[in-house]
């Protein structure tokens, strides 16, 4: 892991929940809508809940950006 890498935090400016999908796709340095349509095929293809409790889950650990 190289010293530049970004922490994993929630975006303030690229969000439309509560940031989470921002966040990984700055981390990541992917395209936000490929993260945030990532989400939504899981959730159809796990009946919605695991991938539901898991951004709840995230939005509730992960410091927003800046912090």
């Amino acid at each position: 892991m190289s010293s530049s890498a970004r922490p994993l935090c929630r975006s303030r400016h690229d969000r439309m929940i509560a940031g989470v999908a921002g966040g990984i796709a700055l981390r990541l340095r992917w395209n936000p809508v490929l993260v945030r349509a990532a989400f939504v095929v899981l959730a159809l293809a796990s009946f919605g809940l695991p991938v539901v409790l898991l951004y709840l889950i995230l939005w509730l650990v992960l410091p927003e950006e800046g912090c």
